[in-house]
């Protein structure tokens, strides 16, 4: 299947409303007298079953549009529907997983995968078996009672994923969840999420800087680029699932990556033409 042909399959209409809608979504921070536009008029549908990843050069607006969807950012412009509704606020329904694990340090692993279910004041004794289930899905079978010390870095987001799920949410948004570890723990990572996918069947939304992690995770990479920043390619993967490793070894596989590495250059270069940020001005993820 070629570009063209990935580009003509994205285009036909789906007949089941999106799950998350974002129409011409606009974020200005004020700093000072000083403004730095963040994201302007991005427009995303993702539909229930879809795994999305956000991919675009650092600065591009990829995790101020994770966090809107959220509910952790207010948009200054357009609007974000959940299900129907406006997220307008942080919500029940959607799970968050960050870059860093921020796990309790005092909990065990048991107890920081419950965490959620307290703060909303759920029955823990009925979501216990849950949990339980959740952590041997991960490979953390004994290391249930294991303090986050005692974890590795992998490990430690294991922790986190299963924490996400615990309430069953109707979304998962990752923010760079595995940017912080080495290379081969990220590989098995990317597996381990897979198959944890693969049951739970969550809609997902992965903001990432590795085009090939995009590629092997995702059903659809959305690029965003420019300052402020847009949506410049959205493209389907035409990968079928369960995905293993062997797919990065084929010719579809490198033709996507190119497609999507010569995209993420036009964005730089784009970018890079525009006027710089005000001096002072915090960089956008």
């Amino acid at each position: 299947m070629t570009i063209r042909n990935l580009q003509e399959v994205a285009a036909i209409p789906k007949s089941e409303p999106p799950l998350v809608s974002v129409k011409d979504v606009g974020k200005t921070y004020f700093t000072g007298q000083s403004a730095v536009h963040a994201v302007a008029s991005a427009s995303l549908d993702v539909r229930r079953g879809e795994f999305v990843s956000l991919l675009g050069p650092s600065g591009c607006g990829k995790s101020t549009l994770l966090m809107m969807i959220a509910g952790l950012e207010k948009p200054t412009a357009g609007s974000i529907d959940l299900l129907g509704s406006p997220v307008l606020a942080p919500r029940r329904d959607i799970g968050i997983i960050f870059q860093d694990a921020t796990l309790l340090p005092w909990k065990s692993a048991m107890d920081n995968v419950l965490f959620p279910i307290r703060i909303l004041k759920l029955p823990v004794h009925k979501y216990r078996q849950r949990a339980q289930e959740l952590l041997d899905m991960v490979g953390l079978t004994g290391f249930e009672h294991k303090k986050p010390g005692e974890l590795s870095g992998g490990m430690r987001q294991r922790v986190a994923i299963c924490r996400s799920l615990i309430h069953d949410p109707d979304i998962l948004l990752m923010d760079e969840p595995f940017s912080a570890l080495d290379a081969i723990t990220r590989d098995q990572m990317n597996v381990a999420l897979s198959e944890i996918l693969e049951t739970y069947r969550k809609t997902v939304i992965f903001v990432t800087h590795s085009i090939r992690e995009a590629a092997f995770l995702s059903d659809r990479v959305v690029v965003m680029g420019g300052r402020p920043s847009g949506i410049m390619l959205d493209m389907p993967m035409p990968f079928a699932r369960p995905r293993r490793f062997e797919v990065e070894e084929t010719v579809e596989f490198t033709q996507v990556c190119r497609e999507l590495r010569l995209t993420i250059e036009a964005a730089h270069g784009h970018a890079s033409s525009n006027h710089a940020a005000p001096k002072g001005a915090a960089v956008i993820e």
